[in-house]
């Protein structure tokens, strides 16, 4: 009996080139909004997932400001922080987390739905985000879509 096996891929870091992906968040429920990013940032959404290497995107997620929430979560969630110190304890709720920082909300629930390992760390770094419409990183966003013309057009070609 001669059976031939095929191989698991596994993506190793020179291999993977990873895109900019431009997320607007505007109106959009905060919990599956964070989902669908945490599966662009670990590469979920690509054939060649790996678990022990990053094979996400980059992410870029503009007018955090406007991002929704559902139900009375606007004035009963609470985000705490503490300093390790006696008393120092700091809650702050989710209307009062908007107002002050955006991005806050939208980085915590992200950080919650990623692996919490180094890697996961790693991953996070990958999500840049702004509370308004202007972000700083068009070049990279352009680079990015040059370079899959090219890989779409190479594989046309051929």
């Amino acid at each position: 009996m001669n059976t031939k096996r095929n191989k698991t891929y596994n993506a190793k870091p020179l291999e993977i080139d990873p895109d900019w992906k431009i997320m607007d968040a505007a109106d959009k429920p905060l919990g599956r909004f964070a989902s669908e990013i945490a599966l662009i940032l670990q590469g979920k959404h690509r054939p060649t997932y790996t678990p022990h290497t990053i094979t996400g995107d980059f992410v870029i997620v503009v007018n955090a400001a406007k991002i929704d929430i559902t139900g009375r979560k606007r004035a009963n969630k609470i985000y705490y922080r503490y300093s390790g110190y006696p008393g120092g304890l700091r809650q702050t709720t989710f209307s009062q987390m908007i107002e002050k920082h955006p991005d806050r909300t939208i980085r915590h629930a992200v950080k919650g739905m990623l692996p919490k390992t180094t890697l996961g760390q790693r991953m996070l770094k990958r999500l840049k985000i702004y509370a308004g419409p202007e972000h700083p990183h068009d070049a990279q966003v352009i680079g990015a879509q040059k370079r899959n013309e090219k890989t779409a057009q190479a594989a046309q070609s051929s």
